[in-house]
């Protein structure tokens, strides 16, 4: 199994329970969280529609860390943003490796 199978088994789950919820918690002070969740949300379809084990995310990732400014945690945000952005982030380096 690819370290990026194994990263994406252990944190899919929780970035589709946790997504949604800082989405709304936190969009309205955070408005580029819509977008990191909309580029998720391309991920994750992508992951769950393909047969390939690795499909092609180049695009996807360098989206997220242009608009997370590379997974930089804001200072005036719950735990749950900043294990989005750790989950993304070990997600992306998994991808890259």
């Amino acid at each position: 199994m690819s370290r990026f199978t194994e990263i994406k088994e252990m944190n899919l789950k929780t970035l589709e329970q946790y997504v949604p919820i800082v989405d709304r918690v936190h969009g309205a002070s955070h408005p580029e969280f819509h977008d990191v969740r909309k580029v998720f949300e391309e991920i994750n379809l992508k992951l769950k529609n393909t047969e390939e084990d690795i499909p092609s995310l180049d695009d996807e990732f360098k989206r997220l860390r242009k608009i997370t400014n590379n997974y930089t945690v804001p200072d005036d945000v719950c735990e749950s943003y900043e294990a989005v952005y750790n989950m993304l982030s070990e997600l992306d380096k998994a991808y890259h490796d």
